[in-house]
């Protein structure tokens, strides 16, 4: 197996040009391999009670704000450009041809629009460092469960937990990443806001870029095959209609979070978007 692909160029100098589609296809099938190791993982496991005693409910609100509209609008909106650039990207070297390029930039463009507004949302509107918490002593309570049940249970996480933290910090460094390289290849193509310029670079500096967004293109397979995984796992749907209502409602808040590390009900109700009762209650902003 190859990890990257290179040939000569016009003056005779071997150059990086991109990465082995060896590595799609391995993405792929450690996609695969991913989702049927945790569905028979998870189906031979114990079942988790994650009942609670009515007097932890006593003063909860019935709904309870997660995510906000400007944060549900941009996250679909992201995906809608992630798996674009997914299909545009990979589903040319499988063998399906149509003309990706300017599908394929088009979507980058709105990524990058997306990723500056979500950064510039969460310091300004939300508890920006929340997410960035390393909690490693979360972890490994959670490592230590998931090699046996016998292992105490983790202990209830913030609003934010650590597996999710953990997506988040290895999508980030993946879409930068993507962003970035991706940004500065578009002056090679010609589009509406310049004329192409193949030669602002270098062979050697084109190839590299080539090869880093080559290889967060192939990680980006595994990321979000294994989001979507979850996403429409049953035990997990009440997470994904939270991105699509904006609120969970008690018996999964006090089932699953410490109310100690998310706070609610610290500040005078609000409605939620979405027409809720005037009894919800908004949590702290951050989404």
């Amino acid at each position: 197996m190859e990890f990257w692909r290179s040939a000569d160029n016009p003056w005779g100098e071997n150059v990086l040009i991109g990465v082995s589609w060896d590595l799609m296809w391995l993405a792929v099938g450690a996609a695969v391999l991913f989702l049927i190791g945790h569905a028979v993982w998870y189906r031979m496991r114990p079942a988790e009670d994650h009942s609670e005693d009515a007097s932890a409910a006593s003063g909860i609100p019935e709904k309870i704000e997660r995510h906000s509209l400007p944060a549900r609008i941009f996250h679909w909106t992201m995906s809608i450009a992630m798996l674009t650039l997914l299909v545009t990207a990979f589903v040319p070297v499988m063998g399906l041809q149509f003309n990706w390029v300017e599908l394929h930039w088009q979507a980058g463009v709105l990524l990058i629009i997306t990723i500056v507004y979500h950064v510039i949302h969460a310091i300004g509107w939300q508890d920006f460092w929340s997410m960035f918490q390393l909690g490693i002593g979360e972890g490994i309570a959670h490592l230590k469960h998931i090699m046996s049940p016998k292992a105490p249970a983790p202990p209830k996480a913030g609003k934010y937990p650590f597996d999710h933290r953990l997506y988040h910090h290895s999508i980030v460094v993946v879409s930068l990443a993507a962003m970035i390289t991706g940004g500065l290849m578009m002056v090679r193509i010609d589009t509406p806001f310049w004329t192409r310029n193949p030669y602002l670079f270098s062979d050697g500096v084109w190839g590299v870029m080539y090869v880093v967004h080559g290889l967060s293109g192939v990680s980006l397979i595994v990321l979000v095959t294994s989001h979507i995984y979850f996403a429409l796992r049953p035990e997990r749907r009440w997470i994904t209609w939270s991105m699509v209502r904006g609120w969970i409602d008690r018996e999964h808040y006090v089932a699953h979070f410490d109310p100690s590390k998310w706070v609610i009900g610290s500040r005078p109700s609000t409605p939620v978007e979405g027409g809720l009762a005037d009894s919800s209650v908004s949590a702290p902003r951050e989404d």
